[in-house]
């Protein structure tokens, strides 16, 4: 059995491989940073490969598959944030982001769900964030690159579900967590995160149970049952003060 796991250099994606490894799992391991990328391939015990690329770059994505096939999980976790007032945050960034975020998973969500597909087993992990559930004034471009990730699987699990196929896909909806996205983003969460090891063992065990929302944390699944219930525009209020504790 084979995952691959991109943004696996640091965070949640490494503590996902640490995870699966320890599982049994072979690892396709994928981020920009070789170094780390080395460094975790040295402590785990079952067979790794690694591979340096910018997912952001569309056909680097496609490279991707076309090189690793037969592969049994995939995790989507690849992916950062910003802050800041939508007219005065960097267009470059944001563009950045978007192409990460989203077009990203989703060249990779289609090609490697089209080979599980056609051999009627695997799982996809897409990590979003509670984000995708929510306005996010202050973090627009963020969250709504979470809203997608978040649509885009609801939809495929539907499809799945007509079809009747034994290939399942899961979304891991984290809030804030203590990992190298805080630096990246330039953002201070007002409430306390998880360990980003809490969270990668948490999705993990609820992946393999072929659960499909994974919510860490109590605080988070209120957050989500909230932003079901209340108005957009009040939870737009709540999130602009949340965010503005954030900015550094």
């Amino acid at each position: 059995m084979k995952a691959l796991i991109t943004g696996a250099s640091s965070g949640i994606g490494r503590d996902i491989a640490r995870n699966l490894s320890k599982k049994g799992y072979d690892l396709v391991l994928v981020a920009r940073d070789l170094e780390k990328l080395n460094e975790l391939k040295e402590e785990l015990k079952t067979n790794v490969e690694i591979e340096s690329t910018d997912l952001s770059m569309a056909e680097n994505c496609k490279n991707l598959h076309k090189k690793y096939k037969n592969i049994d999980i995939l995790v989507n976790n690849a992916g950062f944030g910003d802050c800041g007032y939508f007219t005065k945050t960097n267009i470059e960034k944001e563009i950045l982001m978007i192409n990460t975020n989203i077009v990203a998973y989703h060249i990779l969500t289609k090609l490697y769900l089209q080979d599980m597909k056609e051999k009627d087993r695997g799982k996809i992990l897409n990590v979003a964030s509670i984000a995708g559930f929510m306005p996010g004034p202050l973090m627009a471009t963020y969250y709504s690159t979470k809203s997608y990730v978040v649509r885009l699987s609801e939809a495929i699990r539907e499809e799945l579900r007509r079809e009747k196929s034994n290939v399942q896909i899961s979304i891991l909806c984290p809030g804030p967590v203590n990992t190298n996205f805080n630096k990246v983003a330039d953002v201070q969460f007002a409430i306390k995160g998880l360990s980003s090891e809490y969270v990668a063992k948490y999705a993990v065990d609820k992946m393999l149970k072929g659960k499909f929302y994974i919510v860490p944390g109590w605080k988070i699944k209120l957050a989500r049952f909230g932003a079901k219930i209340a108005p957009s525009s009040f939870v737009a209020k709540i999130s602009y003060r949340m965010q503005r504790r954030k900015i550094q």
